[in-house]
């Protein structure tokens, strides 16, 4: 389980960012970037964990006792079009500097999920598999996957025929049939490897 241990011995205002989105076929990458407050209450703790561990009720629980807690949400995307100008990684470091950069105000160090800073003049420390050690990054992927889910249902109601409210853009069979079937759409990432391997 994800703690609170990184973020006291640091200090001030840390930020956990993490992203969602690297994988799918369609829609954007999207970040966020999460400071707690620093006196966290145990019942919202205990709320947060990698989001991918999480079912969507927990998640949307998490989500709204997040917004009630006083913590600080940032969000940024990165758009299929700058996917396929920057390459699928610097688009998610992209989607993040605009999380923080969304962020009240400025934080006094950020915690990344993953191996690579995402190039930016606060410092940083990268943790990999961080999402699953450090509340702040928990809670930063519970927002990212919230709203991605939340945009690819909007979508969907758009373009039913690719299953989105349920595979949120990934590689499912049915969303792979739908392309063969009805072409791709303008929300697909028509550069991207898997899309083109079909």
């Amino acid at each position: 389980m994800p703690d609170f241990t990184r973020e006291m011995t640091i200090g001030g205002r840390v930020a956990g960012v993490d992203e969602v989105g690297r994988g799918p076929l369609a829609g954007p990458v999207l970040a966020a970037a999460v400071v707690l407050p620093q006196d966290i209450a145990t019942a919202l703790a205990e709320m947060l964990d990698d989001s991918k561990k999480l079912s969507p009720k927990k998640r949307a629980a998490a989500l709204l006792a997040l917004r009630q807690s006083g913590a600080e949400i940032g969000v940024g995307a990165a758009s299929v079009t700058e996917i396929s100008r920057l390459n699928i990684l610097h688009a998610s470091f992209l989607a993040m500097r605009r999380a923080i950069a969304a962020l009240p105000l400025p934080p006094d160090h950020v915690l990344v999920d993953g191996n690579k800073k995402p190039g930016i003049s606060i410092p940083c420390t990268t943790l990999v598999g961080g999402d699953g050690l450090s509340l702040s990054i928990a809670a930063a992927s519970i927002v990212a996957k919230e709203l991605r889910d939340k945009l690819m249902r909007q979508l969907d109601a758009r373009y039913p025929h690719y299953g989105w409210a349920k595979n949120a853009g990934y590689a499912a069979e049915v969303h792979r049939a739908a392309i063969i079937r009805h072409g791709p759409t303008k929300h697909h990432r028509l550069g991207f490897g898997p899309l083109l391997r079909g």
